[in-house]
């Protein structure tokens, strides 16, 4: 391992140890509350552009492998942890976190204390940061953070995003044979936009009876609306992805045209956020975001408590009760989980209804999205 320097635009200055890719890098530190599942986070296109702060002490002790990436690389700026463990014990596991880590050119850093920057963070807000395993001076780390981007002012889709359309065929994992299920009979056929997917969205979608096919961000409506008229596909569904919503002017110009065809829609996260801001409805910032496996959203119509999986810092806002119902609501800050748009076929929840990681209260989603677009 080698010594790894941080600076916070708060001003704090750290000196810890690295793992992972030697390098430099900036973003905007956050942190996570799961309790496993580091190699689905580390995977998850979503975190593009930002260092995530493990609340959970021990990370590496798993390793990492194929079958739990969530996409085809490791997008987020660096890992932050307690205690980073090189020697995994797992039976799937195929190579160390490190090594997962230096492969793609992703920072991990680790002999920190945690717990003090996640106080830090509640208290003051996700803020940027730079990390480096080859800078030490405190004045030339902080000259680096302040000629860099903030993480509102990059569009990360463009990154993320898949270059080329391709259909999707698996199912959800099946736990017990260790293999990922085969597609069932198709129910329904849609297009899914590309923003940063999970791979666990797209086998949920698959399980529920979906033929999927996944396309770039930069799709055009016309080609989608072409495509519903024909009865080629039945709906759209829009992703989860990194960044600010507010940045990704040609992808709301996108959803308007879809919303004015009465396209049936369902979003989570991102598409969530851009549903509302394509109807009029522009989103807000929270101080340091949603992100863990633990967090309890309320079902407003069945009063039942689901355990979601969570990964945002942007909100939609209140006043959006005007043109749609609300679905769900988050009981740590009563924000708005999920919503149903009141004269289009259109839903979309906030949080993350595939887990990976985190628990499954919310995968029926997934059928209603089947049941709206049958009906």
């Amino acid at each position: 391992m080698k010594t790894a320097w941080i600076y916070l635009e708060n001003g704090t200055y750290f000196e810890a140890m690295s793992f992972g890719a030697e390098t430099t890098a900036v973003g905007e530190i956050v942190f996570n509350t799961s309790m496993s599942g580091y190699q689905e986070i580390a995977t998850d296109p979503s975190y593009a552009g930002q260092f995530v702060t493990f609340t959970m002490p021990e990370i590496g002790n798993v390793g990492a492998n194929a079958e739990d990436m969530e996409s085809t690389a490791a997008h987020a700026k660096g890992i932050i942890v307690r205690q980073y463990q090189p020697r995994y014990s797992n039976f799937r596991a195929e190579e160390s976190l490190d090594a997962l880590l230096k492969r793609h050119g992703v920072m991990g850093i680790c002999d920190i204390d945690t717990r003090y920057l996640t106080k830090m963070l509640r208290t003051e807000g996700a803020m940027m940061m730079v990390a480096s395993t080859e800078i030490s001076d405190k004045a030339e780390l902080k000259k680096v953070l302040e000629n860099s981007p903030r993480i509102e002012e990059v569009n990360y889709i463009e990154q993320v995003s898949t270059k080329e359309a391709y259909k999707h065929t698996n199912g959800t994992y099946d736990a017990v044979n260790f293999r990922y299920n085969d597609a069932p009979e198709t129910q329904a056929r849609i297009v899914a936009m590309d923003f940063g997917v999970k791979r666990n969205i797209l086998n949920e979608l698959t399980q529920a009876g979906m033929a999927v096919e996944v396309v770039p961000n930069a799709t055009s409506a016309e080609t989608l609306i072409a495509r519903y008229e024909a009865k080629e596909i039945d709906g759209v569904f829009l992703s989860n992805g990194p960044g600010d919503p507010l940045v990704l002017k040609k992808e709301q110009e996108t959803i308007k045209q879809l919303i004015a065809h009465k396209v049936p829609m369902f979003g989570i996260c991102l598409g969530h956020q851009l549903l509302s801001i394509s109807h009029g409805y522009d989103t807000f910032k929270l101080r340091f975001g949603h992100h863990g496996g633990n967090h309890p959203v309320k079902n407003v119509k069945t009063g039942m408590v689901e355990i979601t999986a969570q990964n945002h810092n942007y909100n939609v806002p209140e006043n959006i009760t005007e043109i749609a119902s609300v679905t769900h609501t988050n009981l740590f800050d009563s924000t708005i989980e999920g919503l149903r748009y009141n004269d289009a076929p259109i839903f979309s929840v906030q949080h993350h209804p595939e887990a990976s990681p985190g628990p499954k209260d919310s995968e029926y989603v997934f059928g209603e999205f089947l049941a709206l677009m049958q009906r």
